[in-house]
């Protein structure tokens, strides 16, 4: 598809480059003027209080889930959270806490405690997943940036960013309904806890199979070379700019849904593994090759095997 395509301006959120006069403005008015007329800016400072925000919320859980947990199971960090400070929190969040981190499904509250788990695997997605997405938007704020200098309409990269976060969305309603269906089995005693024994080793087993078949591979290319799918299928719709930023989420998930997996065996409240994975995908995505990949595959499925002999 040709740069130069325009579309229906009705429809498009334009963002030209045309120089405006703020000189009239108090000094907030004039910076918050300078942030609204430049995407690029609005956007990476969007993202990262998104990502900190999650980061900051499931760490004040952390601590919480660390304070709570019967002694003598302590989960990975548990002794080093105990050491940092619980700050008080609001009362939606105090609910909010109480309904993940309850020792067991609530019986009269499943609703409630399942909207909660969806949120906070969702704020995980946030601060593990978007990151590793920087460089598809970077690319899509570069090719915006072309456009705008030819006077093109140009959809904000908030809306691609809103329908990569679309597809995490969904698959946290997955992934909440699996936290409860795991410990209708498993023998952990709260709902965060390590899940251990075989159901434990599956999820390490399946997480590690995952890493060197052909999907994985599929999707990791994927998400290494966003430039040709963004550049293709340019558009100045909102509409279809949302579903390229979905087809972009789709992608992702089928390159890291088996990491998340891992959380089930480690705690999924464990912040350290969270940025450990985190910290991996985004390396993966940088890195030329599959080694990063298979190296994961082969610890996993050794991790999975110890943990069927010592459950054995």
């Amino acid at each position: 598809m040709r740069l130069d395509q325009r579309g229906d301006s009705a429809h498009s959120i334009a963002m030209t480059g045309q120089d405006h006069d703020f000189s009239h403005l108090d000094r907030v008015g004039r910076a918050t003027a300078s942030v609204s007329r430049n995407p690029r800016l609005t956007v990476n400072i969007v993202l990262g209080a998104g990502v900190l925000l999650a980061w900051l919320l499931l760490g004040a859980m952390a601590i919480r889930g660390a304070e709570s947990r019967v002694p003598g199971i302590d989960a990975p960090g548990d002794t080093m959270l105990r050491y940092l400070p619980e700050l008080p929190l609001p009362d939606f969040l105090e609910r909010f806490f109480t309904l993940c981190l309850a020792p067991a499904p609530l019986d009269g509250g499943v609703g409630a405690q399942a909207g909660a788990f969806i949120v906070m695997w969702f704020l995980m997605a946030i601060a593990t997943m978007l990151p590793s997405a920087a460089p598809m938007i970077r690319t899509y704020c570069e090719i915006a940036d072309t456009a705008r200098i030819k006077g093109e309409p140009v959809v904000h990269p908030l809306v691609l960013v809103a329908g990569y976060l679309s597809v995490w969305l969904a698959a946290s309603v997955v992934f909440a309904a699996l936290t409860l269906a795991v410990h209708t089995f498993a023998s952990s005693v709260q709902m965060l806890d390590p899940v251990v024994g075989a159901t434990g080793a599956a999820a390490l087993l399946v997480a590690g199979l995952y890493q060197f078949s052909g999907l994985k591979e599929a999707c990791l290319t994927k998400c290494k070379n966003p430039f040709s799918i963004l550049f293709s299928n340019w558009s100045a719709r909102p509409g279809r700019i949302f579903r390229l930023g979905m087809e972009q989420g789709v992608w992702c998930l089928g390159c890291c849904w088996a990491l998340m997996l891992v959380m089930f065996a480690v705690g999924v409240m464990n912040v350290f593994w969270m940025a450990l994975i985190g910290l991996f995908t985004l390396i993966e995505k940088q890195t030329a090759g599959r080694l990063p990949t298979r190296v994961a595959g082969a610890i996993l499925l050794v991790w999975a095997t110890a943990l069927l002999v010592v459950s054995a």
